[in-house]
């Protein structure tokens, strides 16, 4: 949650919350039910008093953690793999198995914009069609004028979403090899940064501004499956498959801490950040 007093974590089908600073008390505190398939991504509202969720089962729910039910639920017709809630507080995105991002608007409950990124863009790689490519992560930046998404091919697609009804395309670039699984991408707090992670290993750093290229963080031996920024964007931490988290000073590009304990992948990681 914003002020950091509680942890939700996703399950197949429940979300549940824990009190992060009462280490005696390891039963959830709340638990979320209504999704029926495996809950893939979650967030809370700036003031938390609300949180919202992706989920296999194909839909978009929000929740007033006031309650253990949802308040709305959006039909995406199709596996969500990532949700993002806007900057104004007034709109989720989604990105879905089926090739899609939604762009959700919580005043009017519907979906006011539909993307197809590679129609979006141009024409897919197969001839005089368009490819319909899973994607895996969707973010928008705190100040609300980029928006992204990472396909399961490893490409990025950038958009304007200062209109929500007429994203504007803004880039399109391969970020990791081909052959490789992109599996999360985030832009930094300071919108300065983009980072992507996935099967080669690597995590990237990408100017927003530009989108160049400007750090390859390669330490982790398997899969690198997510990442997060600290609040002042100075340090990042990965999660990869060799069981371990890093932290990392992106002045240097070098392994402040390592990380170790688990006896499985670390597929997420949330960073509960002193300098905030």
């Amino acid at each position: 949650t914003p002020d950091k007093q509680f942890l939700a974590a996703a399950g197949n089908p429940q979300i549940r919350l824990y009190e992060i600073n009462n280490a005696a008390n390891h039963n959830p505190v709340l638990a979320l039910e209504g999704h029926t398939s495996s809950v893939t991504s979650l967030g809370f509202q700036r003031e938390g008093g609300f949180l919202y969720s992706g989920s296999e089962d194909g839909t978009v729910k929000l929740w007033d953690l006031r309650s253990p039910t949802y308040s709305r639920s959006f039909d995406s017709r199709g596996p969500v793999n990532s949700v993002a809630l806007h900057p104004n507080q007034a709109e989720i995105i989604s990105g879905d198995q089926n090739g899609s991002v939604k762009v959700w608007d919580l005043g009017s409950s519907r979906c006011v914009n539909d993307l197809t990124p590679d129609a979006h863009f141009g024409p897919g790689p197969s001839s005089g069609n368009h490819a319909r490519v899973a994607i895996q992560a969707v973010d928008v930046s705190e100040d609300g004028r980029t928006a992204v998404a990472a396909n399961n091919h490893g490409e990025v697609f950038v958009w304007d979403p200062s209109d929500n009804r007429s994203y504007k395309p803004l880039a399109k670039f391969r970020a990791h090899p081909p052959g490789t699984y992109l599996l999360s991408a985030k832009i930094s707090p300071d919108c300065r940064h983009l980072v992507t992670t996935g099967s080669d290993r690597t995590a990237r750093l990408w100017d927003a501004s530009t989108w160049d290229l400007t750090s390859t963080l390669a330490r982790h031996r398997k899969w690198v499956w997510d990442a997060v920024f600290s609040a002042d964007s100075s340090y990042l931490v990965t999660a990869g498959s060799d069981q371990s988290a890093r932290l990392w000073n992106l002045r240097t590009g070098e392994v402040v801490r390592q990380y170790t304990g688990h006896q499985t992948a670390v597929t997420c990681v949330a960073l509960n950040d002193s300098s905030t």
